[in-house]
């Protein structure tokens, strides 16, 4: 049997405060985890910034903290809600015209009135009712057919594992760059 877990363990709103988790057993305490650890390192590469530096670019990239923890705030965001509801959930994106991949664009920086506490708050919030539904889902199995994109094999389907091994993945690799973005603006390390 499988160790019981609670997901506090490095898992921070701020840098300060533990996000209360459903406890679970099995393979969802292991996605769970790994989901938690990969969150951890996102939210930790913003540790004691301004809103005006985690809005910086500190980079060749378009990127910047904050505009990070946004965009995987959103994908992680649409992912639960595909599980739930289907590629209705996440829309079309064949059909998405230069102004709706402009208005996505926004989720990558901070805009004017955003706080940094503020994208934290929506990512806990986010990261909660994923942790939720993880728990509550009948089957892990189940799956959904992928929304109509260019990027998708046509008549794919997903299951909700693999949504979720796809989220984490994401947050691990936003959790990288945000790293590199943070070491850019002051020196920083997540780890080292």
């Amino acid at each position: 049997m499988r160790e019981r877990m609670t997901m506090t363990d490095h898992a921070l709103t701020t840098t300060d405060q533990p996000i209360e988790s459903p406890a679970v057993e099995g393979e969802r305490a292991d996605l769970l985890a790994m989901l938690t650890k990969h969150r951890h390192f996102l939210r930790f590469t913003t540790r004691d910034l301004t809103d005006e530096q985690a809005g910086l670019r500190t980079t060749a990239s378009e990127l910047c903290l904050g505009g990070l923890v946004k965009h995987v705030t959103s994908v992680e965001r649409g992912w639960a809600d595909f599980i739930v509801q289907g590629p209705s959930a996440m829309g079309d994106f064949s059909t998405m015209t230069e102004a709706d991949f402009a208005r996505r664009a926004d989720e990558f920086r901070m805009l004017p009135g955003e706080t940094l506490a503020g994208v934290l708050e929506q990512y806990a919030e986010v990261a909660r009712r994923t942790d939720e539904l993880v728990v509550a889902l009948p089957d892990l199995s189940a799956t959904q057919p992928l929304p109509k994109a260019p990027w998708f094999e046509p008549g794919a389907r997903w299951s909700a594992r693999r949504v979720l091994m796809h989220v984490i993945a994401e947050t691990a690799q936003h959790a990288g760059h945000a790293d590199i973005l943070r070491e850019s603006l002051d020196g920083a390390k997540s780890m080292g």
